[in-house]
């Protein structure tokens, strides 16, 4: 393929760096414009998300750019979910019946900088900050800029234009500009929010609680969630309604509401967190929200990926996952038509879209499977079932956390049609009391398996996958 594209890429976070590191790697001349200072020298999180969990789907793209080892030096491997009920008592749900599987707890900031530094060594990438997109005059292929500290406004002139800017993306405002009723948008937002808090270390540095689990306290309509960092602190993450309930982000105004709530709700988080009241009003309450749009191209010459074209709610994980696989699934494209750029955008957008859509409604999905469902024993006999059907039949069956999370060779919309149709067999014959984990488990399985054929044989969209 020929290399004498310039390439611009509005956007340096995850996915702009990912980007710009396997484009340059490719040999094309990388631009790379932040809208953010840049992280490696100044505190942006700002209500960011402090880590996120990395999985396998994200573990394609880290080891398509040769970074594995420098990777999971990053991580801390979570097992499962360690569930907290209100008197203090725990379970571990481990999140797959296979010893080897586990998602990690990794540092937004951390990974960033090594993407953008593995990137930046690279003699024909270039990556500016604090230099806001304005506007893209598409048949010009030129883009527009306004110097955050300066005021000065200038502009660049590329070959190709890539916006990987986020949930607000200007790439993707001035398509709908452009386009109007041609391109379609939608944003939807949960009626709940979130707020990020800490439990710090021990006075040793040690971690408070289990180290190697996504700690979930579930209550109904409302949860924290805890993920472990390098240092020996839990990120907390409260999920909670802006406005229905006894307590909500909009009437938690005083420190004694706050502690009181969570002396209801949380008496083992809050003992383990002796900062609450002070750090809850110390950090924003941030929206949570769903974005899906369409073409993610435009002229054959610009391209949106990840949040930009699909930003997703937290609850699956996947939201870093699926935009990393969004850069791999667009090498490959690169390959199948060498060097014809509209060809590899279309034929790109067309397959990757479907994916995208399903791991957005999944990840809602979840949101309530985390709140609620973790704690109902019906839920919680399903898991059971799972973990042993997995653990006995380690290449033969896996749960739709498994599919989605650690079966990276199949895409997000087989996982979800595959693992939907497993969960409604098992559900429906627990409730009827056909199966039970005292019988044979290789008759289980087989009741399994062939319950779930014929749920999807009488779901016609699910007709072109196979169980």
């Amino acid at each position: 393929m020929a290399k004498q594209e310039n390439i611009l890429i509005i956007g340096a976070g995850l996915c702009g760096s990912l980007l710009a590191l396997r484009l340059g790697q490719r040999g094309f001349k990388v631009h790379m414009i932040e809208m953010r200072p840049d992280l490696r020298t100044v505190d942006i999180s700002a209500g960011r998300s402090i880590n996120l969990a990395f999985s396998n789907r994200g573990l394609k793209a880290i080891k398509m750019v040769g970074l594995e080892a420098k990777v999971y030096s990053l991580c801390i491997p979570m097992h499962g979910r360690m569930v907290h009920d209100i008197k203090g008592n725990t379970f571990l749900s481990n999140y797959s019946g296979r010893e080897n599987e586990a998602i990690n707890s990794i540092s937004r900031e951390l990974l960033t900088a090594l993407l953008l530094d593995e990137a930046e060594a690279l003699d024909n990438v270039t990556i500016e900050f604090q230099k806001r997109c304005t506007d893209v005059d598409f048949e010009n292929k030129i883009a527009s800029f306004e110097d955050n500290i300066s005021g000065n406004k200038f502009t660049v002139s590329t070959d190709l234009i890539f916006g990987t800017d986020g949930a607000g993306s200007a790439l993707r405002k001035s398509y709908f500009e452009e386009r109007k009723f041609l391109f379609s948008f939608s944003q939807s937002y949960l009626t709940h929010g979130y707020k990020e808090l800490t439990i710090k270390p021990d006075k040793n540095g040690d971690f408070k609680t289990y180290k190697n689990a996504l700690h979930i306290w579930p209550r109904g309509d409302f949860m924290i969630i805890a993920l472990p960092n390098l240092n020996g602190s839990f990120t907390v993450t409260l999920f909670l309604s802006y406005e229905s309930g006894t307590y909500n982000f909009n009437n938690l105004t005083t420190h004694e509401i706050v502690t009181e709530f969570f002396e209801k709700e949380f008496p083992d988080a809050l003992e383990l967190m002796p900062n609450l009241a002070i750090e809850f009003f110390e950090n924003p309450t941030a929206p949570l929200g769903t974005v899906k749009c369409f073409p993610w191209n435009y002229k054959g010459h610009s391209l949106l990926l990840g949040d930009s074209a699909h930003a997703i709610v937290p609850f699956y994980g996947q939201g870093m996952n699926a935009s990393f696989e969004d850069i791999v699934e667009f090498d490959t494209f690169l390959d199948k038509h060498e060097g014809d750029w509209e060809s590899t955008f279309k034929d790109f957008q067309s397959h990757r879209k479907i994916d995208t859509d399903c791991i957005a409604d999944l990840a809602i999905d979840n949101f309530h499977e985390m709140k609620d469902h973790v704690a109902n024993p019906i839920f919680q006999e399903k898991r059971k079932i799972e973990m042993v059907l997995e653990s006995e039949f380690p290449d033969v069956y896996h749960s739709k956390y498994s599919l989605v999370t650690f079966k990276e060779t199949i895409g997000y919309c087989e996982a979800m049609t595959i693992g939907r149709a497993q969960d409604k067999a098992i559900l429906r014959m627990l409730a009827a009391n056909k199966i039970s984990l005292k019988e044979d488990l290789n008759e289980l399985l087989k009741k399994v398996q062939d319950e779930t054929s014929n749920i999807l044989k009488e779901d016609t969209t699910a007709k072109t996958f196979k169980y």
